[in-house]
């Protein structure tokens, strides 16, 4: 018989707040020049894609603390984002629910079915999350994006994503704060393990990742444009660079 989801635990918004703005602290050292990065995406999203996004998707969103600065950049928008983490799901309900339509799904598996009922999507962002799936699935993460994107609409990859004239060199390139950003994950979840009113959450996560082995997969940018094109994308190429890490656009 399946595992019943645990029901989400009534949290303290002073709590949320503070473990959203910890998770934000701790990727800016997994994604070097995130700012730089954020401040981009805008620029090149309506360049791309014509205008104002108005339906937005955020894949692997995790707390939604991305997803909800998105939502404020463009107001007018429809601000979506899926995770499978049911305790950053649970922060992300918490803390940006009223600005963000939150969805569970597992990009290892058949997933636009969680989403599609709110496109088809202007612009689907993926940050930090390709990563950690196996090459036969991340081709699938881009068939699944361009079937749930506007003809014109855009996907943005950000990942470590190293130039194919570097790939020799990725290791040596790793971002300056890639170590203490390792040890701060583990005592983001050392904290929320403390916590009495997560524990259904975290039981619930351990089950699901119990047998997860994250793939650490970092091809160079040609592998990229190669899986968008294959999935039906037109015209793609980068947008932003900060070391080994890049930003990939794609038109559908």
């Amino acid at each position: 018989m399946p595992q019943l989801p645990a029901v989400a635990p009534a949290l303290d918004r002073t709590a949320v707040d503070q473990w959203r703005r910890s998770w934000d602290g701790m990727m800016a050292g997994f994604l070097p020049g995130v700012a730089s990065f954020e401040a981009t995406l805008p620029v090149v999203a309506e360049a791309l894609a014509g205008g104002e996004p108005r339906r937005v998707l955020d894949l692997g969103g995790g707390p939604g603390v991305f997803a909800e600065r998105m939502a404020a950049h463009w107001p007018a928008a429809d601000v979506g984002m899926m995770d499978l983490d049911p305790v950053l799901l649970a922060l992300a309900r918490a803390g940006a629910g009223g600005r963000v339509r939150v969805h569970s799904g597992d990009l290892e598996s058949p997933w636009s079915g969680a989403v599609v009922a709110d496109g088809p999507y202007d612009l689907v962002t993926i940050v930090m999350t390709m990563h950690y799936l196996a090459p036969e699935r991340a081709r699938a993460v881009y068939r699944a994006a361009r079937s749930v994107l506007r003809p014109g609409g855009l996907l943005v990859v950000a990942d470590l994503m190293p130039d194919s004239g570097l790939v020799a060199f990725a290791d040596r390139l790793a971002a300056p704060g890639e170590a203490s950003a390792g040890l701060a994950w583990i005592r983001w979840w050392e904290e929320l393990r403390c916590q009495e009113s997560l524990r259904p959450l975290l039981d619930e996560r351990q089950a699901i990742f119990a047998d997860r082995v994250p793939a650490e997969f970092a091809p160079p940018v040609p592998w990229h444009r190669a899986a968008a094109r294959q999935a039906g994308f037109g015209r793609s190429g980068v947008v932003w660079r900060c070391g080994a890490h890049a930003a990939l656009a794609a038109i559908a």
